[in-house]
């Protein structure tokens, strides 16, 4: 089986799944409506600092204010100098020009009061995407990304990615590093870069270190909030991160930016250049490859398992609870197998499912019962090895005399499920329905699929809710006109007072 990484590009939204042998295993979304701020660089304004929380709020000039902890600052000579010029300060019982390892150590003894004031400009990137009502974290210890390297202007260290697992070649990556950066400054090697030349890592660190020149004069000539450098798109992102060794082909459906990832590859890595391809068929991409139904299976509460057991998935503001039952499987030979067995088979399939879902914070999941201990053992062990497979730090506990194994994984974007849904308003937010955007994203394609069973122009009518018609004839009337142009049909959209807001009909004209 291959690997494959599927792009569905649409002026509304952009899929990216990474499929490897034949299973959906991530899903990234980006819909045009919202903001990417995940590695954009601002100059931001500190609007209050919080010294409870040893934390500040700053302006980058986005709806709502993003949060800087005082572990995220960097100890920049010069903003030292002028608090303490503003201020009045002895210099000399200041932490100036600290090493980050040691002001990291002594975190304790840092006080966000004395490092940042109210009014503030300082440069900031977004570590953290907003999620629910919280805003965006925010970091001064800026990344520059590329395909092969990240550089880390602000920190004097090189690192090599743990992936790349030869000892031989780490020690070479590490010697060619360490001729190349210049002094004060790091990177870290990344996965992609295993047996690459010299020259790759020097015409990159060259690109990185000219962009990075680039920001700051843009930081001496912009007044705050203001945006400095803002990360790739979606698309050209799964290009430098998920485009590896390991994955077979591209397949995107979308010509322009078919041309674009070209372009990126062209100059980063030309020799992937044979393995994209331009999807033409009339069928959409996502269900030409079956992806369809594993996104479709991400929202669901309850998951099936083969034997006939099955998980339930249910989220919580603060954490989320993976529930495992025996269901209809009734085993072979006596209980405790059966029990032990439905463990096993459900750790498979919560690994899976947390990488899809992108589950982050605090997962308590709840295994059927066991009695003995190297029962607890199995199944504990087996989680930790399905996990590993998951790019995001995990960090996993025994379980407990009650069942329960108490996990984290790091947050890095909004759980999928959160993502596509809304509380229900029927049932004043104790469920979930799907939300507008998401309903009428389906039925674009529904459209494109029923589109392809006739033969082309004639129209095509469309019987939803009042409130998908006015999303469909106010949000999305430019996405309906772009889609009404690549299927050659005109689209009618009839609201229908007694269908429920996920109730939609097609027929052909």
């Amino acid at each position: 089986m291959t690997n494959e990484l599927i792009i569905n590009a649409r002026p509304h939204e952009t899929r990216v799944a990474l499929v490897e042998n034949g299973t959906v295993v991530e899903l990234h979304l980006k819909r045009g409506s919202g903001q990417e701020l995940l590695g954009n660089i601002y100059l931001g304004r500190v609007i209050r600092v919080l010294p409870g929380m040893q934390a500040a709020f700053v302006d980058i000039g986005i709806d709502k204010s993003a949060f800087l902890y005082v572990t995220d600052i960097y100890n920049d000579v010069r903003q030292w100098e002028q608090i303490m010029m503003q201020e009045g300060e002895d210099e000399n019982n200041q932490e100036i020009g600290m090493p980050q390892q040691m002001l990291f150590q002594r975190g304790s003894d840092i006080n966000i009061e004395g490092l940042l004031k109210d009014g503030q400009d300082i440069m900031v990137q977004v570590s953290k995407e907003p999620m629910g009502t919280k805003g965006a974290r925010l970091t001064s210890h800026i990344t520059l990304p590329g395909r092969h390297l990240v550089y880390m202007p602000t920190v004097d260290h090189i690192g090599i990615s743990r992936r790349i697992e030869s000892e031989k070649e780490r020690a070479r990556l590490k010697k060619v590093m360490e001729e190349l950066s210049p002094p004060g400054e790091g990177f870290i090697v990344r996965t992609v870069s295993e047996k690459s030349p010299k020259e790759k890592f020097k015409s990159e660190m060259e690109f990185l270190t000219k962009l990075w020149a680039n920001i700051q004069k843009k930081r001496d000539t912009s007044s705050a909030p203001s945006i400095l450098h803002r990360e790739l798109t979606i698309t050209l992102k799964a290009v430098r991160d998920l485009f590896t060794k390991e994955i077979d082909r591209l397949v995107i459906d979308s010509r322009e930016e078919y041309q674009s990832v070209m372009e990126f590859i062209e100059t980063f890595a030309p020799t992937l250049r044979y393995s994209v391809e331009l999807y033409e068929g009339r069928k959409p991409i996502f269900d030409a490859y079956g992806i369809e139904m594993d996104i479709n299976r991400a929202l669901e509460k309850k998951i099936w398992l083969k034997s006939g057991g099955y998980i339930v998935i249910d989220s919580t503001e603060a954490l989320t609870v993976i529930d495992v039952n025996t269901g209809s499987y009734v085993g072979k030979r006596n209980l405790e197998e059966t029990i032990v067995k439905t463990n096993l088979e459900a750790v498979k399939e919560i690994a899976y499912q947390i990488r899809l879902r992108n589950i982050g914070g605090l997962i308590v999941i709840d295994f059927i019962d066991m009695d003995k201990d190297a029962d607890k053992d199995k199944v504990f062990y087996a989680l930790k090895e399905a996990l590993e497979k998951d790019k995001v730090r995990t960090a996993v506990l025994r379980m407990s005399e009650l069942g329960l194994i108490e996990m984290t994984r790091k947050r890095t974007k909004e759980d999928i499920n959160l993502f596509l849904t809304e509380p229900c308003p029927y049932c004043e937010g104790k469920g979930r329905l799907k939300s507008p955007s998401t309903i009428c994203y389906d039925i674009f394609r529904d459209l494109e699929r029923e589109s392809v069973s006739g033969e082309e122009g004639g129209k095509l009518y469309l019987l939803v809710s009042p409130e998908i018609e006015k999303v469909l004839k106010e949000e999305e009337r430019y996405s309906v006109m772009e889609l009404e142009k690549r299927i050659n049909r005109r689209i009618i959209i009839v609201g229908k007072g007694d269908f429920h807001i996920e109730q939609y009909e097609i027929s052909l004209q």
